[in-house]
Order: structure tokens, then sequence, then C-alpha cells
């Protein structure tokens, strides 16, 4: 069964956002979308200074089964990637909340609160 952090919000694409203090946004994929994919292989980032529209295809991450599209959960500009994830792809796999994919400044805050919560996000898969 898969599990999602209250401390976070989540798209129905299977992304996590979790604020931070300075008001950026950290993105991931969720527990149940590495179950998924599998045994992660590659993962391609956005690059740091893009731009993103919430629900815009910004990454790919592929396994030994397939690929599949990551999605921008907000707005904003992306102003870090995790270069450990990209190295070892495995580490997503090992703990979907703690391996990171890249961070947005969002640009437009209100998004966040359209996201679902973890009960919701939970309920609907």
């Amino acid at each position: 069964m898969s599990q999602a952090p209250n401390d976070r919000k989540y798209s129905a694409e299977h992304q996590w956002a979790l604020p931070e203090a300075d008001g950026t946004i950290t993105v991931g994929i969720t527990d149940f979308a590495q179950e998924t994919l599998d045994d992660l292989v590659f993962i391609q980032l956005p690059e740091v200074g893009s731009e993103v529209a919430a629900n815009q295809q910004v990454a790919t991450v592929e396994s030994v089964k397939t690929a599949s599209d990551v999605f921008a959960p907000m707005s904003g500009t992306v102003i870090a990637i995790n270069e450990a994830a990209v190295d070892a792809p495995e580490k997503i796999n090992e703990d979907a909340y703690a391996a990171w994919l890249f961070k947005i400044q969002p640009s437009n805050p209100a998004e966040y609160d359209a996201l679902m919560s973890a009960e919701s996000y939970l309920a609907a898969n």
C-alpha cells in the first residue's frame, strides 16, 4: 500500500509538492508512482531557470518497464534540480518522499491550495 505524508500536497498526476520555509516548493513523484513504474533507471529534469505552468510536462522518469511524464504541480520558475536523483534514480524507489526532483519558486502561491491533501490523494488511488 502506498503512503502519502501529510506535510505536503499532491497532484492527480502523482507528483508531491512540499512547501519550504523560504516560500519555494520542492517537487517529487509519489510512492504510488514509483511503485507503478518499478525500478527507475533514468531521469530527465527541467533546466534551472525554466518557467513552468501548472500541469505542464516538465520532466521524464524512465523505468525498466516504461517512461512517464512528470508534471509541474504549480506555475513558477525552476530554481534547483536534484542532480543526485539523476545520478542515482534508484534513490526514488528507496524513498520517494526524500528523493525530490526539482524546486519551484511559485508565481501563483494560491495554486498550492488547489492540490489534494494526503487523504484525498490516497482515496483517489
